[in-house]
């Protein structure tokens, strides 16, 4: 089995006996008694075109994703009362079958509540006309719960880990602050039904009113760079700030603050007795019609390197791939006008969230930048997991601290990993001059170094041979150290009494010292990855034409939860049309998109009359897998509401919010 982690059933059978078998204690889980430090990787298959499934988790397993993560819509599968429908994308028996193949474990979420900017946090509307009060102990709403559980099950038995399977645990509810009674009335009923796993998980964050008994249930924690659900317009609102430094602390204040005010730093009596975990890790972030936010790669590496420096031993991303709500009775996006869950507008189709893996499966830089990190997590988790973490900068800092670099360090014995950030997103932090590290009784390196600004990254003390470097680990194979030079620092290499200096990356073809190899970032990004064909682009080029112009503007409104309201179908019948035509042909289109770069409030795109696509702009192209048309697609229609003046929304700075509506260009792209 590839990887790293896996968890065993608590009786062996015959088919569990070629399964590591997994326990855990205070700081990591342990596979046939090694410790292992997991990367999980979050994608909504119910998102996904299920002929696009075996992709994805063939991609997210070669960006060293090592467990999946997954929700199940209650609503996606029960959208009206007694009908379940488990068949194409919302097929999770062959969603797990595709996992199984590809030998990647998976944590099911499986709510009843799962928020996922679905509509009504995934909860069907008709539970809500049932007079039962949601999320709670109420008999009719657990009769309710434990008829959804009952149909995942049978989607899930023959698949769990005792069987051989790749699910090997489940989430209940999300983001639950109330009585730890009701997070155990969902895990007997699971029970019950059949689901008989390794072990179970809960979001740690908010604190619960009162706990869970101990060992019942792994609490698992979250961060982001910034939250589309802030209420304010302004660039950098919230605790954001806090998830860029090195803390004891591990949980945040910032999710749900649109629901939850004025968070206190405190865990759940008890949680600081479980091994450190995060499910949501902000590799990316929704835009929100009122906040839309321009995520860029160094939000996540710096957070992911925050995490893992703050004594983490799982980074779980959130999402790690994106996706497109699925088609239904009605719209599945969280949106003010819902019953519940509605603090916040999103957009009708798309969920690309800026994830490494956008909505159709393309790459973006953080996936690339990510991996040499979740390499190093296969490579040396054990010897990093049991390692406790030091923290000699201050952990309380206001917004945008430069009065020192931040850093910690995670040590056993006379080995160490030092972590170290100098990035804080949208702060302009400053170059760190005369650096060097005190750990493990060592000082490095031999003279005095500049962290520059933006930068973040691990240096070994001890490790594998190497005395320290001022270059990150990366891989250990074939008998082959892997090191990544981190932009713009020197490197130097201590190995026993000698010190090489000023170490220039030879690549992957040429050792810079016996069996060390210095790689420059982007061939670390690579490293290990087979080269791929990027598809052809057709000689011909979609072209685009104006058919219409804009009518008068909308006027905006603001919503039940204090945000603005994002446009309704009706407000469509006055947007700026354009025709695009000159598409590639069917037996062309495969692994294409769409590239559209415009300027506006709110794009929808749709094939013969139907929605396919929507984009709420914040300067970034909209994108569109062209494979996913049907084949007879000659033409699309091109739908944009004009950006006005005084708007109650964030832009970045990258959008251009001049008033009014434009395409600057069309083409193609190969998805990468």
């Amino acid at each position: 089995m590839m990887l790293a982690c896996a968890v065993a059933a608590g009786h062996a059978t015959e088919t569990q006996a070629s399964r590591p078998e997994i326990s855990w204690d205070y700081k990591s889980l342990m596979m046939d008694g090694k410790r292992v430090t997991p990367v999980m990787g979050e994608i909504h298959y119910s998102r996904l075109p299920e002929n696009e499934w075996q992709r994805s988790v063939r991609k997210m397993k070669e960006g060293g994703v090592t467990v999946i993560a997954t929700y199940v819509f209650w609503n996606h599968i029960e959208e009206k009362e007694g009908i379940f429908d488990w068949s194409g994308q919302r097929n999770l028996r062959r969603f797990l079958e595709t996992c199984k193949a590809e030998d990647m474990p998976v944590i099911l979420r499986v709510g009843p509540f799962c928020h996922g900017e679905a509509r009504c946090g995934g909860i069907p509307d008709w539970v809500f006309t049932k007079g039962v009060k949601t999320r709670s102990e109420d008999p009719g709403f657990l009769a309710l719960t434990e008829k959804l559980y009952r149909q995942i099950f049978t989607q899930v038995q023959g698949l769990q880990w005792k069987d051989g399977g790749p699910v090997m645990a489940c989430q209940f509810d999300n983001e639950y602050r109330g009585r730890g009674s009701y997070l155990m009335a969902l895990k007997r009923i699971a029970q019950k039904t059949g689901f008989d796993l390794p072990f179970y998980t809960r979001t740690g964050w908010p604190e619960l009113s009162t706990p869970v008994p101990y060992g019942e249930m792994l609490p698992l924690y979250g961060d982001y760079a910034d939250g589309f659900w802030e209420r304010s317009t302004a660039p950098t609102a919230g605790n954001y700030y806090k998830a860029f430094n090195f803390k004891g602390f591990r949980s945040s204040t910032a999710i749900a603050s649109e629901q939850i005010k004025n968070q206190k730093e405190r865990l759940t009596e008890g949680d600081e007795q479980y091994p450190y975990f995060t499910c949501e890790l902000g590799g990316g972030m929704m835009c929100s019609y009122h906040r839309r936010p321009w995520i860029y790669p160094e939000d996540a590496y710096s957070l992911a390197i925050v995490k893992l420096g703050s004594g983490s031993n799982l980074l779980g991303y959130y999402m790690y791939h994106g996706g497109t709500n699925p088609e239904g009775y009605g719209y599945l996006n969280e949106e003010q006008r819902t019953p519940a869950t509605n603090y916040n507008d999103l957009p009708v189709k798309t969920y690309d969230f800026q994830a490494p893996l956008g909505e159709f499966g393309q790459t973006y830089p953080h996936y690339y930048s990510l991996r040499p990190l979740h390499l190093f997590m296969q490579d040396y988790g054990t010897v990093l997991a049991p390692m406790e973490a030091s923290f000699p900068s201050p952990q309380d800092i206001k917004k945008g601290d430069d009065s020192s670099l931040r850093w910690a360090y995670r040590s056993e014995g006379d080995s160490g990993f030092v972590f170290f950030n100098n990035y804080e997103r949208l702060q302009n932090l400053s170059d760190k001059k005369n650096v060097r590290f005190e750990v493990c009784g060592l000082t490095f390196p031999s003279k005095p170094i500049t962290i520059p600004a933006g930068s973040a990254g691990i240096f070994p003390v001890n490790i594998d041979g190497i005395r320290y470097a001022t270059a990150q680990l990366v891989a250990h194979r074939d008998g082959k150290i892997y090191l990544q030079q981190v932009p713009g620092i020197s490197t130097e290499i201590a190995v026993g009494k000698k010190v090489l200096r000023n170490v220039k990356p030879q690549g992957t073809a040429k050792p810079v010292y016996d069996n060390i190899y210095l790689l420059t970032a982007e061939e670390a990004g690579r490293l290990f990855l087979e080269e791929t064909e990027t598809p052809a682009i057709p000689a011909a080029k979609p072209s685009i034409e104006k058919i219409a112009e804009a009518g008068v503007p909308r006027t905006i409104t603001i919503g039940v939860n204090k945000a603005a309201e994002s446009p309704v179908d009706a407000d469509f019948e006055n947007a700026a049309i354009y025709r695009i035509s000159n598409l590639p042909a069917a037996d062309e289109r495969r692994d294409l998109l769409l590239d559209i770069r415009y300027r506006g409030d709110v794009a929808r795109l749709y094939c013969d009359g139907k929605l396919i696509d929507d984009n709420f702009y914040n300067g970034r192209p909209m994108l569109y897998g062209l494979w996913r048309l049907p084949a007879d697609a000659s033409e699309l229609e091109l739908r944009i509401l004009p950006l006005q003046e005084g708007m109650p929304v964030y832009f970045p700075s990258e959008a251009d919010t001049t008033p009014g509506e434009k395409v600057e260009s069309i083409g193609i792209t190969p998805l990468q």
